[in-house]
């Protein structure tokens, strides 16, 4: 499938790096609305075209565009490719408001495009080990759940660490997704939430990087709990934070009548996974990773839009579903909702939790 790249920055990098390396899709343009950050792209990868977004967008040789836009212009590229009649696979959140979100599902079924969108990392090798020992009973029924997402922010590193740190971004939506994600699709689907959070530091000075000695305002809560009630009974709790840089809680894990499994961390492909019983000395024992093949490359993202033009190519809804992404972003929205309302939040969509790899699907970036 002839796939066009919107948005040259620091992520497209590896997109790029992979899917041009794909044999299942072929990188025809990449767009920026900064124009020389396409040209460095196309010159990087090899891309035989580099453009403008509404250049892109117009161009009858795109069947597919991969939005890798900044958060807040997710829903206006990915409505914008819809309705020139494009699928769409895009980067995480899908979007940042629900009223976005249900304009992108209602056009999507109108044109009849396919939309996906990150995360894909349940798509690695560690995610589908974790929810093979979960699917064939050997831990018994998952009763709940921990997550933990702490961290420094991205002000350290990134060029432009504002957008972390407003509305549409934060730690829950930022990086809060994987986790979510990943709950939803070893659990199911979330019937209702509570949150809390709060600012931690109304303004950052990152003392290094790209934007050391700068004041970052802050604007968004950086410091997030939530409550997920399962709609199959389970429970979990999340929190996610920027601003501790350090910490040692473990990722996340899945407590089950029979066992106790350790999911490898949501932001990455790999493992490793661990499982224990529920006996008071019962030692942690680390589990074979299946689908060895997802795991080419260390950062493997962009197999999502390979396993998208798979479903498209037959007929069926990608794993990385519309339906999976909206209900995620429900679920987080609820939380940050019920922190500023100090209410319980029902959440009103649901979705089918992905369907795991077929043992001889060999979903690589890279051949």
């Amino acid at each position: 499938m002839r796939v066009g790249v919107v948005g040259c920055g620091k992520i497209s990098e590896v997109y790029l790096n992979n899917l041009t390396r794909s044999s299942e899709v072929e990188v025809v343009a990449c767009s920026d609305v900064v124009i020389e950050r396409a040209q460095q792209r196309a010159m990087e990868f090899g891309v035989p075209k580099a453009c403008g977004n509404d250049e892109l967008l117009a161009d009858a040789n795109v069947e597919m565009i991969v939005n890798l836009t900044v958060p807040l212009a997710h829903a206006e590229l990915t409505l914008a490719a819809i309705a020139a009649g494009k699928h769409v696979v895009s980067e995480k959140p899908l979007a940042t408001t629900m009223e976005d979100a249900r304009r992108i599902r209602d056009e999507a079924r109108a044109r009849g495009v396919t939309v996906a969108c990150a995360p894909d990392t349940f798509l690695g090798p560690g995610f589908q080990t974790s929810l093979a020992l979960l699917r064939d009973g050997r831990l018994g029924e998952p009763l709940a759940a921990t997550a933990f997402m702490i961290r420094r922010g991205p002000e350290s590193w990134h060029a432009n660490p504002v957008i972390f740190y407003s509305a549409g971004a934060g730690p829950m939506l930022d990086v809060g997704v994987y986790y979510v994600t990943h709950l939803v699709s070893l659990l199911g689907p979330v019937r209702q939430v509570a949150g809390m959070g709060r600012i931690l530091y109304p303004e950052l000075r990152p003392a290094e990087g790209p934007r050391a000695g700068d004041v970052i305002p802050v604007t968004t809560p950086t410091f997030v709990t939530g409550l997920l009630d399962f709609a199959g009974g389970a429970q979990a709790v999340l929190l996610t934070s920027f601003g501790i840089p350090g910490d040692e809680l473990p990722h996340m894990r899945v407590y089950c009548t029979d066992g106790i499994l350790a999911v490898p961390d949501p932001n990455t492909f790999a493992g490793p996974v661990l499982v224990r019983g529920n006996e008071q000395d019962s030692p942690w024992r680390e589990e074979p990773l299946l689908f060895e093949t997802t795991q080419v490359r260390a950062n493997s993202r962009g197999i999502g839009v390979i396993e998208a033009v798979r479903a498209i190519r037959v007929g069926r809804e990608p794993r990385a579903s519309l339906q999976l992404a909206y209900h995620v972003l429900e679920v987080m929205l609820g939380i940050l909702e019920s922190g500023e309302s100090g209410r319980h939040v029902a959440i009103e969509s649901t979705c089918e939790a992905p369907e795991p790899l077929l043992g001889d699907e060999r979903l690589v970036a890279t051949p």
